[in-house]
């Protein structure tokens, strides 16, 4: 007799974290699962435009709390799963964790997944550090399985007393979506592209901050310590959509080195850019685990990064890059130098990364082991 397949159902806040995160998994998941995806979208069809056979739910979820919103939500969410009886719901982002966790436990989803991708609340303060931390530990109450993207943040989590170290894990060395190593990789011809549309020579020497440009991902601290660098043949790029009107105060930083700066905006081919760089630089105050410090390594370039939980599993010191203190001006400025002068320990800190990246982090190795746990724990 014919078996039907085991119902998943995968939510999420939006659809670029769908995009960022759970593309490949998707892809493999749908050969063994009915997968549905509820996500805010305006294009219920986007998964099969990529050949992904997964259902699309839209629903429009508030990244932010708003009372009335989310009691819509989460009584949408109760009846879509009562209706649908999935064998399992896995959320990724917070505000979707609280309400689908909430929502599975409500209706006793066998398998209640969240995975842990960062926590907002790490650089707050008072009552609304105490709010966010609270909604984090009801997310890890309701659910069955956390997954927790980095290691060194799983520890601080369990230090922190928000999750369970029992029923928490980390898919082999962190991430949650791995490195596609066909798409980053060496570029040759994509870092001499970049370089001439920007009249960079091949000798100098280029810094790269790729990401949300936000004062916590101390896009400001590095703009400084670029600042305080010999003017010459050094440059500057920050690649990515600008959030909190940062181009302006990185200009107002950036002193008589803004010649050097390149304020890009947002690219969906990050991986030119990193092509055509020789360091990465995220002096972050805060993140889960930083993909795009393996990202980066696949291609080829080593990463200064912050000394914080999550992006000290990315970079080996002193073989894959360096670290520095959260916030430390001066600190970042010396790594610079020492990248910049140092161009036998840079290369040779590329290749090393690029390494343990295609080891590592393969975002096959990583679908691999999403595909491994949910075979071992739906029934």
């Amino acid at each position: 007799m014919f078996e039907s397949k085991k119902k998943i159902c995968f939510v999420l806040t939006a659809e670029f974290a769908v995009r960022a995160f759970l593309l490949n998994h998707l892809r493999a998941l749908t050969d063994i699962y009915d997968v549905t995806v509820i996500v805010n979208t305006n294009n219920p069809n986007f998964l099969n435009e990529l050949d992904i056979k997964a259902t699309v739910v839209p629903m429009e979820i508030a990244r932010e709390i708003s009372l009335f919103s989310d009691l819509c939500s989460l009584v949408k969410l109760t009846q879509i799963f009562y209706k649908k009886r999935f064998a399992s719901v896995h959320s990724v982002t917070p505000k979707a964790g609280l309400l689908a966790m909430f929502a599975a436990w409500i209706v006793r989803v066998p398998l209640r997944v969240h995975s842990f991708t960062g926590q907002v609340w790490v650089t707050k303060t008072g009552i609304k550090r105490f709010l966010l931390k609270q909604f984090d530990r009801l997310i890890a109450l309701f659910s069955t399985h956390n997954i927790v993207d980095s290691p060194s943040q799983r520890d601080f989590l369990i230090t922190e007393k928000v999750i369970n170290p029992e029923k928490s894990y980390v898919f082999r060395k962190g991430s949650i979506s791995g490195v596609d190593v066909n798409r980053f990789k060496p570029n040759q011809q994509g870092r001499t592209q970049i370089r001439k549309q920007l009249n960079i020579t091949e000798d100098s020497v280029v810094f790269l901050f790729l990401g949300r440009l936000t004062k916590d991902k101390g896009v400001l601290d590095l703009a400084q310590a670029f600042s305080r660098l010999t003017t010459g043949n050094i440059y500057l790029f920050f690649v990515g959509p600008d959030e909190q009107n940062m181009q302006v105060e990185i200009i107002r930083v950036s002193g008589s080195n803004i010649l050097n700066v390149h304020l890009v905006g947002y690219t969906d081919m990050p991986e030119l850019y990193m092509a055509a760089a020789d360091v990465l630089c995220l002096p972050s105050y805060r993140e889960g685990f930083g993909s795009v410090i393996v990202e980066a390594a696949a291609v080829g370039i080593p990463a200064i990064v912050s000394r914080i939980y999550g992006l000290v599993d990315t970079v080996i010191e002193g073989k894959t890059g360096l670290l520095h203190e959260p916030h430390d001006i001066n600190m970042i400025k010396g790594c610079m130098e020492q990248m910049m002068i140092n161009k036998t320990m840079r290369l040779k800190f590329g290749e090393q990364a690029r390494v343990r990246a295609v080891k590592e982090f393969d975002s096959k190795i990583i679908t691999q082991a999403w595909i491994n746990f949910y075979h071992k724990n739906i029934h």
